[in-house]
Parts: C-alpha cells; sequence; structure tokens
C-alpha cells in the first residue's frame, strides 16, 4: 500500500430527485416511507488505483462522473457506499478559485488558502515570493479577486495549489483558461513534480495533454469506470464511445489481447451518425446539389473527429444532384478556432476532373492528405460549387460543419509542423568552413 498514492474502491454517489421540493417533506413526513424521489446514480462502483509518481488523466464525456469522483477523492463530498485512501498530503483546482473570498486580495487568498491547508502564517510568509513569481499578475494580487479576469484567477489558485507541495496534486479543468504561455508554464510544473515522486491526477478535455503527459487514463462513462489503460489505448477507445460505436465491441478492440481492427460498419447508418456535429454550422446555397453525408477517416480507417497529426487521414463526402451540372467543384478547408484559414483545397487545385454529373445521381469524393497541422482543435468545412460562365455558383455549402481534434505528442511553431529531421555535429574544424 506503500507505492499507492489514490485508492478508490466500490465508490458510488447516488443523488435523491424530487420533481417538487415539497416532495422532499412529504416523504419525510410519510407515515408508510413512501418514496417520492428518483435515484440518480452519478457514481456507481467506480475502483481504481494511482500510484506514487504517475501522471493519470480521466477523460469522459460531459456528465459522466469526472468533477465527482475528484470532488469524493479530495473530501469535498462523501460518497453514497465504498471507500477512498489517500497516502500524501493532496491540494486539489477543482474549480476555478474555489475557496477564495472575493473580498480579499490575491496575497490575502493565498494566506487564507495556505492555513486551510494547514499551513502556518510562518510557513505561508516564506511561500508568499514563489506565489507571486508563478502567478505573475503584477498589481493585480494587491486587488480584490472579485475584479480578476477568469485567467488571473487560474495563475493565483495554481500558483497556491503548487506552493504548497503537496504530494498529490488534483485539477480539474481549471487550466483550460489560461493563456497558452501559462499552460504551458502549468504543464513543465505539474511534470516537475512528477519527476519528484509526486502525484498527479487530472480531468480534462484536452486529449493532446492526456497523450503527452500522462502514461495512463482512466475512462468514465455514464457513473461508471468503463476502461483504464495506455494513454492512447484509452483515447483510441474513448473516440469510439464519442461517435457511439458499440460499447462491448469499443472494449473488446481497446484491449491488450486485440489481434486485428475490426471494418467499420456504416450500414448501421450515415457517416453522420458517427460525426459530432457543429450545431450551429452555416448550411447554404442553391440547392442543385447538396451534401447528403460525409465523414472524417483517421490512418486506420475509422471514422472519427479525433485525428493524429502527422498520420495520414481522409476526408469523404457524398453529394447528391438534383440537376445535371457540369464539372461540380468539391472543396474542404480547415480553420482555426478564430476563423483563420490553415489549410484546404479543391478538385480544380488537384487538377482533378469530375465530368458532367446527371441529375439524380450521387458521388463520392475522397480527400487524403497527411494531418500537418498542430494538436488542438479546428473547424471544417465543406463545399460543391460550380463555374457558370465566369460566375462561381455555390451548389451546396457547410460552414464550421464539425470539429477536428488533432492529437500530438510534440507541438513546434506555428499553425503546422515541417516534420523536420535534425543533423548534429560536434568539434567542427575551421578548414570544413
Amino acid at each position: 500500500m506503500s507505492e499507492i498514492a489514490i485508492s478508490v474502491s466500490h465508490v458510488s454517489k447516488t443523488y435523491q430527485l424530487y420533481d417538487k421540493p415539497t416532495l422532499r417533506f412529504k416523504e419525510a413526513l410519510s407515515i408508510h416511507k413512501r418514496s417520492y424521489h428518483k435515484d440518480f446514480h452519478a457514481l456507481n462502483d467506480v475502483s481504481f488505483e494511482v500510484q506514487k509518481g504517475e501522471m493519470v488523466g480521466i477523460i469522459g464525456k460531459n456528465g459522466a462522473g469526472k468533477s465527482t469522483i475528484l470532488k469524493i477523492i479530495t473530501g469535498v463530498l462523501r460518497p453514497t457506499s465504498g471507500e477512498v485512501t489517500i497516502n500524501g498530503k493532496i491540494s486539489a483546482l477543482l474549480e476555478l478559485g474555489a475557496g477564495f473570498n472575493p473580498e480579499y486580495n490575491g496575497i490575502q487568498n493565498a494566506y487564507l488558502s495556505g492555513t486551510m491547508m494547514g499551513f502556518s502564517e510562518e510557513e505561508m510568509e516564506k511561500k508568499i515570493p514563489e506565489i507571486l513569481k508563478f502567478a505573475d499578475i503584477g498589481d493585480f494580487i494587491r486587488q480584490p479577486v472579485k475584479t480578476y479576469s477568469s485567467g488571473m484567477f487560474a495563475r493565483l489558485a495554481f500558483a497556491v495549489a503548487i506552493s504548497v507541495e503537496p504530494d498529490i496534486l488534483i485539477i480539474d479543468e481549471a487550466l483550460s483558461v489560461g493563456d497558452v504561455f501559462f499552460q504551458a508554464k502549468c504543464y513543465k510544473r505539474m511534470e516537475d513534480l512528477k519527476n519528484s515522486g509526486k502525484t498527479v491526477l487530472f480531468v480534462t478535455h484536452d486529449m493532446g495533454s492526456v497523450m503527452k503527459y500522462c502514461e495512463r487514463a482512466i475512462i468514465i462513462n455514464d457513473g461508471r469506470k468503463y476502461a483504464e489503460g495506455p494513454t492512447r489505448q484509452m483515447i483510441d477507445l474513448y473516440k469510439k464511445i464519442l461517435v457511439g460505436q458499440d460499447e462491448e465491441q469499443a472494449q473488446q478492440e481497446g484491449k491488450e489481447e486485440k489481434k486485428t481492427t475490426p471494418e467499420l460498419k456504416v450500414q448501421k447508418g450515415t457517416w453522420l451518425d458517427y460525426m459530432l456535429l457543429n450545431p450551429n454550422l452555416q448550411d447554404y446555397g442553391d440547392g442543385r446539389a447538396r451534401i447528403v453525408s460525409f465523414g472524417i477517416f483517421d490512418h486506420e480507417d475509422q471514422i472519427s473527429n479525433t485525428i493524429y497529426k502527422m498520420k495520414q487521414f481522409t476526408i469523404k463526402m457524398r453529394v447528391k444532384f438534383q440537376e445535371t451540372i457540369e464539372h461540380p467543384i468539391f472543396a474542404f478547408s480547415i480553420k482555426d478556432l478564430k476563423g483563420n484559414e490553415l489549410a484546404g483545397t479543391n478538385t480544380i487545385i488537384e487538377k482533378t476532373d469530375t465530368g458532367i454529373v446527371q441529375a439524380g445521381e450521387m458521388v463520392e469524393i475522397s480527400f487524403t492528405q497527411k494531418m500537418v497541422l498542430q494538436g488542438g482543435q479546428h473547424l471544417l468545412s465543406l463545399g460543391c460549387t460550380g463555374y457558370e460562365g465566369d460566375d462561381l455558383v455555390v451548389y451546396h455549402r457547410l460552414y464550421d460543419v464539425c470539429c477536428i481534434q488533432v492529437l500530438s505528442q510534440k507541438t513546434t511553431v506555428g499553425f503546422c509542423d515541417l516534420d523536420s529531421t535534425v543533423a548534429y555535429r560536434r568539434s567542427i574544424t575551421d578548414a570544413e568552413n
């Protein structure tokens, strides 16, 4: 047990839900002990262990129970049943600014947080310079935290959490609001903690960070521990959960003893059944042709919104024509979340002759390429257009139709990775110049 930092054993958390507040009192006063509530199982028999020195990610859909399990581990919530054993001092960032007094300034809140963790005022006084340096929010440190931006909250909260030198650091999405440089600094400090034998457990929707920093991940789905194992294997399994593929099949495929990757069976429905679509997409065109389905396929030919950097992937779309059209143009483009065009092409650029498509005909077009964009979230747009004389006509366009999540173990400078090969020599003589 000495090498186990966190042990979660058969933990369940059940909430009693009432349709009306009065039903709670009616149930309490019922002579016949009649029940007026419905049980909601936020967690159901969850068990896992985290070893000392591990950095473990917990992943899952919204509402899966990830935050609930972290709150139980840190003692914020009590489980309905089961047991949690902690071996070491915990510091947690469960919610941004949790435990801060909005009327206090940054320094006062640092003292307050440290006192709540068991440190004396004298001990915290020694830690304040390090907190100020890491938070790096300037004169705002002396202003009430109610005036802080979310980024300032994140800086101060993380600075305080790591200053207490915890044995176990627990983070629940709190870093997602910081700028990229602050996030990089935080992840570097988390790596330092791990290298010094500390334990880090964090929840995030950023699969790139999970893959880069964690050797192991745990999937929580519908309140249960769905699976745990090597990070990349768990991310692949999670991708299948997100697109609604058969969960038992997905779990079987995720086991180490799997021997083959079954072919995707699209006969269950159209490709759209497997894609995570943007509810706010822009959809327009004159309707003479219509994109009726599309899919993104990864390097293993699995349909998914998630692609690994430097791996091949394919964008496919099927277009139904209502009228006969000569030489239609098919296109896609990828933008960042700010709307900057990052990449894209079309059948004219690629010198593909699409010919004359007859009314009532369905065509399928595929674009296959290597994903060179940096890790992160990007937006995909699709189009079917054509020239009539000198005029470009839009038959159908889907702007920002879905998100492409790029997973990367290496982040270079800029929008894309040049896939450089490095050669390094030492002790070069002047004669070689």
